[in-house]
């Protein structure tokens, strides 16, 4: 089992001819993600990384059937990015952009909400079930095949708690950076209420960051909700 991804994901990549779309795309097809194409305006009908570019995002899910998209989208197109996906009813979209406008992010997230997408991100690393699939630009080598889940909103303490835990001998089943922004489309408990469905995930390694009150409302969440 996984949360959100697993090996029949279908990857679409937003800005993928850009500098960081084309690395990440490579690093995540070479994880054994099935990368069906992406989009750059103006772009449409050239190939990166092996697979079709198209235009729009709404082209390219009619075209390829992907399910997922991943934005590397710079920060004041992102938000556009962001609605376009959920526009083509791309089931789960990861914004790894950082520095978007918050009166950007306000008009996305409502967005997103009204329809059937859901928003990872953004300002995140992605998410990443072991040896199955990962979206975005966490380092997929640092990962052990396991039975622990891992929560963040650091990108740099998500790799770090990785580490610790497989030196230790503790593997991942999958690891989920929902970013540090005041806003994200997915929250510490959004997150957790999946992991406590998943039957192979037996504990959750939950990070915060200082700032906001969403650790506080998650952990009496825990108290009252959590089984893990």
């Amino acid at each position: 089992m996984s949360v959100l991804v697993d090996e029949n994901t279908r990857l679409f990549v937003q800005a993928i001819t850009g500098a960081e779309g084309s690395f990440h795309t490579k690093q995540m097809i070479e994880y054994g993600t099935q990368v069906v194409g992406g989009a750059t305006p103006g772009k449409g009908g050239q190939k990166c990384e092996g697979g079709p570019v198209f235009n729009t995002v709404a082209k390219g899910v009619e075209v390829t059937g992907a399910n997922a998209s991943v934005v590397f989208v710079p920060p004041p197109f992102a938000a556009d990015a962001i609605m376009e996906a959920a526009d083509a009813c791309v089931e789960l979209i990861v914004c790894i952009t950082e520095g978007i406008p918050e009166a950007d992010m306000v008009k996305a997230y409502h967005y997103v909400e009204a329809r059937s997408s859901r928003l990872i991100g953004p300002n995140c690393p992605g998410i990443i079930t072991v040896d199955e699939c990962k979206l975005g630009i966490m380092p997929g080598f640092i990962c052990q095949k396991g039975n622990i889940g891992v929560l963040s909103k650091s990108g740099t303490l998500t790799y770090e708690a990785i580490g610790q835990l497989v030196n230790v001998g503790l593997g991942q089943t999958t690891a989920l950076g929902i970013g540090g922004d005041p806003i994200i489309g997915t929250t510490m408990i959004d997150a957790l209420n999946l992991f406590e469905e998943d039957p192979e995930t037996e504990g959750v390694v939950l990070i915060g960051e200082i700032g906001g009150q969403m650790e506080n409302e998650t952990a009496r969440w825990i108290n009252a909700n959590m089984s893990k």
